[in-house]
């Protein structure tokens, strides 16, 4: 088969990494991909909104399987204008992958449909959101409807910080036009954990659990990031919770979508709070989650081509998911002063150690990098996800932070603190 990802990050590279283990993934190709993609894939220069470019490409190399995995083409529509070229396509269609695309659209969904969430109220004017602040309590959540790169949302600890967070979101469009519109929502402690799925429109098979860190400083301070590092499984994710959101949360969502005459095909991603009420959803994406997808994929043992295929044809109840019996945990390397300002083009050396991506069970997966006169540079906040497994959590963190350490470049930051939760058990 000839495969086209369309992407250039983190997660696409575990997505590469993953099809390259198929004995059917007869040429890779990745538009726009990064430097480590290229190991793996021949990278083609379009951009990910480039629709008509990627439809033309795709048609002219014969493509057996285009596989989306970033938002914003899903949510914009990709799928739909490669599926009208003819070809087969990966991902939700743009009438699906609004569950991702509009957080007032998914939060209704949940309310419709009687799917465990937070308390919310929708608004399309600050004026309304700051009336109804007066009332509220605090702490609470605010939360851009739309894409903003996993970083639109404020929890806010006051009436004067919700104020201006409303002041942030909605009138000076910190976060563009995703803040158009605003969720205001209830405030939920416990644990965070994420479970992806694969999605046939009707069946859904989940994978692995997972535990994403969101914010930028060790114990969870600092500003929110698109994800500094997460571990698999989460040791929190019991059976007793499993049969629970199997029961109310994720065939739930499925079958809504399905009434909603918007049927889901590709990757639902599950955020999930697990309170002291029981487990509640925190969000949904529509496609792997970045840095997720790099300590899951590494633990599948299905022929990822194979699941995706079944995905598309509707036939998903004839796949058996299977993981491997062990841990990953991934710490990711960003450039100093992500997510606000940093600077790029900084040569980044040690790669050698991880050969052709992997090094005894420890992946350098590329975020932000690029090429300059043939050397390996920074080139955006995330840089890299130095990934490792082991026998459990413990030693998979210990491993990978050890590897951690086998690169350098300017300015390289990370937290320390990826995983250490594992340590309470």
């Amino acid at each position: 088969m000839k495969i086209l990802i369309v992407g250039g990050g983190g997660r696409e590279h575990a997505i590469a990494a993953s099809v390259a283990k198929s004995p059917r993934a007869e040429k890779i190709y990745c538009a726009p991909g990064n430097a480590g993609i290229a190991q793996i894939a021949e990278c083609v220069p379009i951009g990910v909104m480039e629709f008509d470019a990627l439809a033309t490409f795709a048609t002219e190399k014969g493509i057996d399987l285009v596989i989306v995995g970033m938002d914003d083409p899903l949510v914009g529509g990709l799928v739909d204008v490669l599926e009208a070229a003819g070809l087969r396509v990966f991902g939700p269609r743009k009438n699906a992958a609004i569950l991702e695309g509009s957080k007032a659209f998914s939060k209704d969904l949940m309310k419709k449909y009687g799917i465990p969430t937070a308390a919310y109220e929708n608004f399309d004017s600050a004026q309304a959101a700051l009336a109804y602040l007066e009332g509220a309590s605090m702490p609470i959540v605010l939360k851009a409807d739309g894409l903003a790169l996993g970083k639109g949302v404020l929890i806010c600890n006051t009436l004067e910080e919700a104020k201006a967070g409303v002041k942030s979101i909605m009138e000076d469009k910190q976060f563009g036009d995703a803040g158009n519109r605003l969720v205001i929502e209830e405030f939920m402690t416990g644990r965070e954990v994420s479970v992806l799925s694969f999605v046939d429109g009707k069946t859904i098979k989940t994978m692995t659990s997972a535990q994403d860190h969101k914010r930028a400083g060790d114990g969870d301070t600092g500003l929110n990031t698109g994800g500094m590092g997460t571990f698999s499984p989460s040791p929190f994710y019991t059976k007793e919770v499993d049969d629970f959101c199997k029961e109310h949360i994720y065939q739930a969502t499925v079958n809504a979508m399905a009434m909603e005459g918007r049927p889901f095909r590709g990757i639902i991603f599950f955020g999930l709070m697990l309170t002291d009420k029981g487990p509640r959803v925190l969000e949904y994406n529509a496609r792997f989650g970045d840095p997720e997808a790099q300590v899951v994929l590494p633990r599948m043992k299905n022929d990822i081509l194979d699941v995706m295929e079944a995905c598309i044809d509707g036939r998903l109840d004839e796949v058996e998911l299977a993981f491997e019996e062990n841990a990953a945990v991934c710490v990711v390397l960003a450039s100093g002063g992500y997510p606000v300002s940093y600077q790029k083009g900084f040569p980044i050396s040690g790669l050698e150690r991880f050969g052709d991506g992997e090094q005894d069970g420890r992946f350098c997966f590329h975020a932000g990098t690029g090429y300059v006169d043939g050397q390996v540079v920074t080139a955006g906040g995330r840089v890299l996800g130095i990934t490792a497994t082991g026998k459990d959590l413990k030693e998979a963190r210990a491993r990978a932070y050890e590897a951690a350490q086998w690169v350098s470049f300017e300015g390289k930051y990370m937290r320390h603190d990826i995983g250490k939760a594992i340590d309470e058990i």
